[in-house]
């Protein structure tokens, strides 16, 4: 009975929305408001290290609203002869669960290739301190976009948006940082802003300081990465002795059973 009420729910929420009775995009989109306090502070970043500027982080998010939405109601159906306050509860944790599962499986692409994204901040900068050296920072910012990691363009053009409507403080800088949190990307930010601001007597000295912590955090990032390669051979060192082993031994005990039947 319950799949056959499954069915009919499907069928129904199917008819209605192909006949625009019912648009789960257009309620996402009127309640839009409300929706977007479940958003995730990071998921903007997440998505843009994983597709790059191609792909629209809102256009996703509301994706897995309606899929979570949609759960929900499929769920409702499966227990529509039997609802109550637990399985209610039961139909909105599943909604939940999936509306979170995109979420979550975008950030385990982030930790797998954590290292390889924190990566890109340092290298940039030091290709940004080769115009610095020659030009004023928002003007080296402005002219290093186009080579930039594409996963921080839209946000280095906001920071230079920022400065060119008159914010000369640290703020577009933080904000970069805060949208970007990778390794180190607030103290960089800060000693980029403390470079802008310097004057031009000082300013070998200062890049000379600024050279030296991005040539810090590019030996850190280097470290790491060989740490990791280093950690892989090991465990699959490891994983062909214990396979090796238990081998060998699975070998004995059958040569011991073998002698024990003779």
């Amino acid at each position: 009975m319950a799949i056959e009420i499954l069915i009919i729910g499907i069928i129904f929420l199917f008819v209605m929305n192909y006949t625009g009775r019912i648009s789960a995009n257009r309620f996402i989109a009127d309640n839009e408001v409300y929706f977007r306090k479940l958003k995730e502070e990071d998921w903007d970043f997440y998505v843009k290290a994983k597709y790059g500027e191609g792909v629209n982080s809102d256009i996703l998010f509301n994706k897995r609203i309606r899929n979570g939405l949609i759960t929900i109601c499929v769920l409702i159906f499966c227990f529509i002869s039997k609802l109550n306050y637990v399985t209610i509860l039961f139909c909105i944790l599943g909604g939940v669960l999936v509306f979170k599962l995109d979420y979550f499986n975008i950030k385990k692409y982030y930790k797998a290739h954590l290292n390889e994204i924190n990566a890109m901040l340092p290298h940039y900068l030091k290709s940004l301190e080769i115009l610095i050296q020659h030009y004023t920072v928002p003007v080296a910012i402005g002219k290093s976009i186009d080579d930039a990691p594409p996963i921080f363009r839209e946000g280095l053009q906001e920071l230079i948006n920022e400065i060119n409507s008159g914010n000369d403080k640290i703020d577009p800088y933080v904000n970069f940082a805060k949208e970007y949190p990778v390794r180190d990307s607030m103290r960089m930010m800060r000693l980029l802003y403390r470079l802008s601001l310097g004057r031009q007597e000082h300013k070998q000295e200062q890049l000379l300081a600024f050279s030296k912590t991005i040539s810090n955090l590019q030996q850190k990032a280097r470290e790491t990465k060989y740490k990791e390669r280093l950690e892989k051979m090991e465990s699959k060192t490891m994983s062909m002795l214990i396979t090796t082993g238990l081998g060998v031994m699975i070998l004995l005990i059958f040569a011991v059973l073998m002698l024990m039947g003779m």
